[in-house]
Parts: C-alpha cells; structure tokens; sequence
C-alpha cells in the first residue's frame, strides 16, 4: 500500500513538468513553386524575440518551444506561414511566393514597370520608409536607405542641399549630381539663384516616393542627362471617398554638440609668454573669450503641414496642401524659411478610359545666409582679446590695426584674421525664391485597341528669385578707401516640357510584353542680372547681364520582355538632339541591352 501511495505522488508530481517542459524542433524551409531551399528564412516564436534563420541549405532549429507557441516563417517576397507547436520534433515549411509583392510597380523613365520583371538597378523609397523628425529637404527622406546611394548635408545651415551620389563619383571636375524628375518633368540642373538647393521647392510631407536608377538600363531612357543616374520624385495624389484632413507639426531645438578643440585664453597666454618677444606678449590682451560660444547659438525650427484628400463628384481623386516651414541655423543669423501649396487633381472619364492628371504646386522661400566665414577665425582669433574695443574706428571692433599714412587713419593688418562677431553682424546676405512646377497628364486606353495607351505630358517649371549682399562700412577691412559693398542679382527661368509616347502591354500566356515609343520636347530660357557696387568703384563693369536658351529634342523607345516570370530582356534606345551643340554633330544615341535569370 505504501508503495503504491509513494508512485501515486510520483505521478502527481511529474505531471506538471510535463506541461512546462521546453522543447526544440528542426525543420526545412523550401520553395513551393521549385522545393528549393530557401537560406536566411527568419522563424520566430510569434510574440517573442526567442528566433533563428536558415542556413544555407534552408535548415533550422529552434529550441525552448512549451506547447501552444505559434511559429512564424517569413522571407521578403514570400508570404509569412504560421504554425502551432503541439510537440512536434520536426517541421518542414513550404513558402509560397507573394504574389502581391511580385506585382507591386515601381516607377521608372515613362511609365512602371513590375517589380519582377526589372531587370534594371531600380530602389524605390516610398512613404512608410522614409526617414522620420525634423525633415527640411527631400534628399533628407531618403539618407541612408539606398545601397549604392550616398546622400551626404552640403553643410549644416538649415534647408542646406544634400549631395547625392549614386554608385560613386564619376568626375573630378564635373557635376556629379544626379537628374531630378518631378511628376514626370526633368529638371534643369544649374543652381537656382538665392536657393540653398535645387530640391527646397517641394515640402517632404507631400512625397509620396523617391526611386532611384542607378544602371544603364534603368537611366538609358533619359539619355546624356542620366549619367549620374536619375532620381524619381511621385508627389502625393488624391484617395478614398470623403473627404479627410491631416495636421503634422514638429518643433526641433539643435545646439553644437561639439567645438573644434583649441587652446583658451590661459593656455594661450602661457604659450606667448613662454615662446613670444615683447611685442606679441604687450599685444595680449585681459579678456577670455570663446569665440566658436560667442558665433553660435542655440536654433528653433518650427514645420506645420495641413493637407486633404478626398474625391470630388465621385471621379475626381483631389488632394491638396499648405506648409510652413521656419528654421534658424546654430550659426546665428542663419535662416531658411519656406511656404508651399499644392494642389492635385485625377478625374476620369469613359470608364476608366480616359484619364487626367493635373498637378501645381507654389513656393515661396526667404533665405538669411549668415556669414560662413566666421566659422574659420572663430577658430583663429586671439582669445585674449574682446568684442569691441573704443579706439577701434570700425564701430569699436576689436581688429588688428595698421596706420595707413596714404589713407590717414587706421586700416585692418592686411594679415589679420577678421573679428568674428563683426563678420556676423556687418555683412547681410538674403535673398527670395518664388517657384512654380506644375503639369497636365492624359492617358487615354484606346477603344479600339485596349492594350495600347496614349500619354501627352506638359509641364511647366517657372522661377524667379532676387537677393542682395551687404557689407556694412563697419566692417574692418584693409582697403584704403573702404565704405561697405553692395550687389543684387536677379535670376528668372522657365522650363517648358511637351511629351508625347505610346504605351504597349500585353499578357499572353507565359509571355508578357511591355513597350513604350515617345518623343519629347524640353526647352529652357535663363535671365539673370547682377550688379557690383565694388566693380563700379574700380572702374569695371559693375553690371552683368546673362541671357541664354536651349533646346532639347528628343527621341525614345523601351521594350521589357518577360518569359514564364524566369527570364527578363530590356531593351532601350534614346537619342538626344541639343541646340547647345553644332548643327552637324547635334545628335546623341543612348543605347542599352540587359537580361536577367531569375534561378
């Protein structure tokens, strides 16, 4: 009896670590299409971070299971597959292809294409993956999320521009940069008057996708602009049915994290002392200043955004915006401020025949550029010496002075760095931009023809921008006859675009084919006025005045070929005639050829 008693609570005791036991299972993650393996698979316990990946050869295994835990097996471009362990020893998984995401269209050159069926070097950033905070520009959205992509601050004034290379520098001396195309329209690549960078016109809040064509395959269709590679820009389009509204506003604070590292005015004292003659140590001074402190200063930025979207009547998709954005740099005197309004309109007609695109966006942008110069003899100047001294003829400056007998009075040693707050606060540099991009899209789907598709675009892409440079008589300066400078210069321009192409699409069993024929029109006109007042004192020409117009015309075709979703063929042909060049050797072919296996 009391052996049966003791295996009775044995029993008893036992059975609860059954129901917490933990447990490891293995398995083969494979392909349903093909039973191929597929390596770097993630299976994770749902709800966890207890996970491990494939290996090469598709295997895995996972331990510290108890029963009732859900595994989850996913791999990008295949559809997630969840399991229930109740014990089992071994699973093997089969991953279908998701075939939402093999359809998914990126955008390239004159229309998309399927992401499966590029053959080209084609990156698509879109609005979930865009980078978060304080955004001022549009190359800000995209650093550091592109292979192949460098996406590096021209400087850290507010609104400054973003460098972007793709795949490298292709030049020593040239631009690098890469062609820009907004809703369909290239844009001009020479720096707008006034303008930080060529990309400040558009508010971050109203893009919807950047793409980038990094190849030969992918840029070809824009000919001698593409060499660089080229960067796609969808705005925002109309969605739904009633009409919503959206708000987003940040506000940002920024300060120098960190100072270039130089001695203060002890240790600099020290030194003079200990290596100067007599005259450097009686031109020390009593003051203890840090110059970088005294040029920089802490920098609020505000951003409000206020959009709608909505659909009008039932076959108007509508979308429309304003933003404000209002920057200070941690240079003080730097500002970068910014209105936008867009407005964006999609109505068609003959069901779904027949479709229009209309997009305009205004902006407006007053730019404060402090004096960058101040940035170096911050670093330079003697941190012994004051702000201002009362002997000093330059508004009581302090400056390192020689007397000039020809002039009679004292003038800045010709050697003498420049004190930084004078540089700061005597010299205004600030300019206006006002810019309009906007186009007219058809697409009309022929009755007659449903697979051929008639696309006119035009576009227009308008600026005017005016700015002023001042440098106050207080400035020191070394000039004999000095009495402060002054120059304005005007920049407008016009970009006027006219496309015109055929699109082809067909599915016919294990064959799909996609070809695009077109023709298009780009002309650009520049104005620009500028006057010195400096040239003017010298005798020179102070006034300059700079008209010029070009002309692109252009020819291009695209075919993308797909066999049985294995094997890809893109071929691309555009020739370019630019009224730049002489009449007898105008023209430019731009070809490529590209294949790809899809193993």
């Amino acid at each position: 009896m009391k052996t049966f008693i003791k295996s009775t609570l044995f029993l008893l005791l036992m059975l609860p670590m059954s129901f917490f036991a933990q447990n490891s299972v293995s398995g083969t993650v494979t392909e349903t299409a093909t039973g191929m393996p597929v390596p770097g698979a993630n299976v994770i316990v749902k709800g966890t971070s207890n996970g491990t990946i494939t290996d090469f050869d598709g295997l895995y295994t996972i331990e510290n299971l108890v029963a009732g835990d859900t595994i989850a097996f996913s791999f990008l471009g295949f559809s997630t597959k969840e399991i229930a362990f109740t014990g089992q020893e071994t699973i093997n998984v089969q991953l279908d292809e998701d075939q939402a995401t093999l359809d998914e269209v990126v955008v390239v050159g004159y229309g998309t294409v399927r992401k499966k069926d590029a053959t080209g070097a084609v990156n698509q950033v879109s609005t979930e993956d865009f980078n978060q905070g304080q955004v001022n520009t549009a190359g800000q959205l995209i650093t550091g999320k592109i292979a192949g992509v460098t996406v590096t601050s021209g400087g850290g004034a507010p609104g400054e521009g973003q460098n972007i290379n793709i795949r490298g520098i292709g030049s020593i001396s040239l631009n690098s940069s890469p062609l820009y195309v907004v809703d369909g329209i290239p844009l001009d690549n020479s720096n707008v008057g006034g303008s930080r960078n060529p990309l400040d016109f558009i508010n971050p809040n109203d893009i919807e996708s950047m793409t980038v064509l990094k190849d030969a395959s992918s840029t070809a269709i824009y000919g001698s602009r593409a060499a660089n590679g080229v960067v796609l820009i969808t705005t925002k389009k109309g969605k739904g049915q009633e009409f919503k509204f959206n708000y987003a506003g940040n506000t940002t604070v920024s300060r120098p994290t960190n100072y270039v590292d130089v001695m203060d005015a002890d240790e600099f004292r020290n030194l003079v002392n200990q290596v100067g003659n007599e005259a450097a140590i009686a031109r020390l001074g009593n003051a203890n200043m840090n110059w970088q402190k005294e040029i920089y200063s802490e920098a609020i930025g505000f951003d409000h955004n206020l959009s709608t979207t909505g659909n009008i009547g039932g076959f108007m998709p509508t979308r429309a915006s304003v933003g404000y954005t209002d920057q200070d740099g941690i240079l003080s005197g730097d500002n970068f401020s910014r209105t936008t309004g867009s407005v964006s309109l999609r109505p068609s007609f003959m069901d779904g025949h027949l479709k229009f695109e209309i997009n305009g966006r205004g902006m407006y942008t007053e730019n404060t550029f402090a004096n960058r110069d101040a940035i170096g003899t911050s670093v330079d100047y003697d941190p012994t010496q004051p702000i201002y001294d009362a002997n000093s003829p330059f508004s009581n400056y302090n400056s390192w002075l020689v007397y000039s007998e020809e002039a009679d009075r004292y003038v800045l040693n010709n050697l003498a760095p420049v004190n930084p707050i004078a540089l700061i606060n005597e010299k205004d540099d600030s300019a206006e931009v006002r810019r309009f991009i906007g186009n007219a899209k058809v697409d009309y789907k022929l009755h007659f023809f449903p697979d051929v598709t008639a696309t006119v675009n035009i576009g227009l892409d308008k600026t005017n921008s005016h700015g002023r440079t001042i440098v106050s008589e207080n400035m020191p300066s070394s000039q004999l006859d000095w009495n402060g400078s002054y120059s304005n210069y005007t920049n407008n321009s016009t970009n006027k675009l006219f496309d015109a192409y055929l699109t082809y699409d067909k599915d016919f069993k294990d064959h799909s084919l996609n070809a695009v024929l077109g023709y298009s029109y780009q002309s650009f006109e520049n104005d620009n006025y500028s006057f010195d007042s400096e040239a003017a004192e010298e005798g020179n020409d102070s006034e300059f005045i700079d008209k010029w117009r070009s002309t692109l015309l252009s020819y291009f075709g695209r075919a993308n070929y797909n066999y049985a979703d294995r094997y890809l063929l893109t071929a691309t042909l555009r020739a370019d005639a630019s009224s730049k060049l002489n009449p007898k050797d105008r023209w430019g072919y731009f070809p490529s050829f590209a294949v790809a296996w899809n193993i």
